[in-house]
C-alpha cells in the first residue's frame, strides 16, 4: 500500500505568517519558543508558545507550532486541540491541515484523517491517492476504487495504485471485477503489454486456462517481438502436448534479458521435468540451458545437474555441478553435490582435497566431516578419519541418521587399525540408533 505522504510539507522551514505590529514581549516569546523547539527543548518552546497565545491568540502559527511540540511530548490530546485551532483559525492553510491529517494517520483515527484529507484534495493529487488507501484500511472499497479509477484516467495507470487496487479486490474477493478491469485496459490500450501480462495472470489465478492461452497469442499478434508473451505460452504449448512450440518458447524465455533469472530458473525446472518424460528434447534442454546469460546461469545448470542425477548418470551430473560451482564458488549446496558425486564415483583423492578446503571455510558443518572422513577410510588413512570424525561428531545437533554414519565410519577406522574392540563398540552404537527407529 502506498504510504501516507509525509513528504507534501517542509515542516523545518517557518512559515509565512503575518504576526502583526505585537509588543516586544510577543515576540520576543515567539522566537525564544522557536529556539528551545529548534535545539529540541520541547517542553520550554511549549511553555513559551503559550505565553505568547495567552498575549494574542488570533495568531494560527502559534497553536500550529504548539500541537507540533505537543506531539514531540506525547502529549496527544493537546497536540490535537492545538493543531485543530490552528485549521479552525486559517482553514485554507495547507500545511496546518496536512499536520493535522498527519497526526490523525500515525494515529490510526482514519475516520478523522479521511474528513481532513478530503480539504487537502484540492492542494495535490497525491492526496488522493493517500484518501483511496485510507479508504481501503477502513473498508469503504468502492469509494477506493472510484478514487482509483479517477487517478487513472487523469494520470495514467501505475504500479502502486495497481498495488492497492489487487488488495483491494483480494480484500472484497472481486476477482470478476479485477478481471474485468484488465479486459477494459487490454480493449483500451491494445498496444501496451503489461495489461496482457496482468490479463493472463489473473486468468490463470482464476483457473481460467483457456482464456489466459487466447490472451497470450494475442498478445504475440499484437507483439512478435515480445518476449515475456513467451514466459505464459510455454506452459500452455506443455498441457497442450505441442512440445515443440513448447521448446521455442522455453528457449526465447532462458536467453531474454526482459525475464527476471528466478523466472528462468523455474522455466528450467518445467523443462527438466518435461525432458525425463520425453527424452528425446535432452539435446535443448542443454542448449537451452547454455542459452541462459553467464548472470544466472549456475542455477541453471544445476537444474540440468539434478536433471543427470535423477537419470543416475553421476557423471555428468559432477560435470554440471562443478560447472555451478565455477559460476558460484560460495553456494554450499553446489559444493555438498560435488563432494558427494567425488564419493560415489570413487574419486577419493578429490574427495580428500575438496572437503579439506570447505572445513577452512565452513568449519561447523558436520557433513563434510562425515565425507573427508570416508575419503580418509577408502585412503586407508585410518588414523586421519578418526581425527576428524571425532571434531565432526561434536558439531552434530539432532540427526540421528548422520550420528549413526559418523559411528560406522569409526567403526571402520578401527577396523582398518585392526582394534576389533573399538570397531564393535561403535558398531554397536549404529545399531541402536537404528533399532530406535
Amino acid at each position: 500500500m502506498p504510504q501516507i505522504n509525509y513528504a507534501q510539507v517542509d515542516f523545518n522551514k517557518t512559515p509565512d505568517d503575518d504576526l502583526g505590529n505585537n509588543e516586544d514581549a510577543f515576540q520576543e516569546l515567539f522566537y525564544e519558543a522557536l529556539k528551545h523547539k529548534g535545539v529540541g527543548n520541547f517542553d520550554r518552546a511549549a511553555e513559551a508558545f503559550q505565553k505568547a497565545i495567552a498575549l494574542d491568540n488570533a495568531v494560527p502559527v502559534l497553536y500550529f507550532e504548539l500541537g507540533k511540540c505537543f506531539n514531540k511530548l506525547k502529549n496527544f490530546g493537546l497536540a490535537e486541540d492545538a493543531f485543530k485551532n490552528a485549521v479552525d483559525k486559517d482553514p485554507d492553510n495547507e500545511w496546518f491541515l496536512d499536520a493535522l491529517y498527519d497526526f490523525y494517520a500515525s494515529k490510526k483515527e482514519y475516520d478523522k484523517a479521511i474528513k481532513t484529507i478530503k480539504q487537502l484534495v484540492n492542494f495535490h493529487p497525491d492526496y488522493k491517492e493517500d484518501l483511496a488507501s485510507l479508504y481501503f484500511k477502513t473498508k469503504k472499497y468502492d469509494d477506493a476504487l472510484s478514487i482509483l479509477d479517477t487517478l487513472d484516467k487523469d494520470f495514467g495507470v501505475s504500479t502502486t495504485r495497481d498495488l492497492m487496487r489487487s488488495r483491494i479486490y483480494e480484500a472484497s474477493g472481486r476477482k470478476k471485477d479485477q478481471i474485468k478491469n484488465l479486459e477494459t485496459r487490454v480493449a483500451n490500450n491494445p498496444n501496451k503489454e503489461s495489461n496482457y501480462l496482468a490479463l493472463i495472470y489473473r486468468y490463470s489465478e482464476n483457473n481460467q486456462v483457456e482464456k489466459a492461452f487466447t490472451i497470450a497469442k494475442e498478445l504475440l499478434k499484437v507483439n512478435p517481438n515480445s518476449k515475456l508473451a513467451h514466459l505464459a505460452l510455454y506452459k500452455f504449448y506443455l498441457n497442450d502436448n505441442d512440445a515443440e512450440k513448447a521448446v521455442e518458447s522455453m528457449k526465447i524465455v532462458v536467453q531474454s534479458i526482459e525475464v527476471k533469472p528466478e523466472a528462468k530458473v523455474k522455466v528450467l525446472k518445467d523443462f527438466v521435468s518435461f525432458v525425463k518424460g520425453n527424452p528425446e528434447y535432452e539435446s535443448d534442454l542443454i542448449e537451452a540451458t547454455a542459452l541462459v546469460s553467464d548472470k544466472d546461469n549456475s542455477k541453471s545448470v544445476a537444474e540440468l545437474a539434478h536433471y543427470y542425477l535423477a537419470k543416475n548418470d553421476k557423471v555428468k551430473a559432477l560435470e554440471n555441478f562443478e560447472a555451478a560451482l565455477l559460476l558460484e564458488p560460495n553456494n554450499f549446496g553446489f559444493l555438498r553435490n560435488v563432494m558427494l558425486l567425488y564419493l560415489d564415483l570413487k574419486k577419493y583423492n578429490l574427495a580428500e582435497v575438496k572437503s579439506n578446503e570447505a572445513l577452512e571455510v565452513y568449519p561447523s558443518q558436520p557433513v563434510i566431516y562425515l565425507i573427508n572422513g570416508v575419503a580418509l577410510n577408502q585412503l586407508n588413512k585410518p588414523k586421519e578419519a578418526l581425527e576428524t570424525l571425532e571434531i565432526g561428531l561434536d558439531n552434530i545437533i539432532d540427526d540421528a541418521k548422520m550420528e549413526a554414519d559418523f559411528y560406522s565410519q569409526m567403526s571402520k577406522a578401527y577396523t582398518l587399525l585392526n582394534n576389533t574392540d573399538k570397531a564393535k563398540t561403535f558398531s554397536n552404537k549404529v545399531k541402536q540408533i537404528q533399532q530406535k527407529k
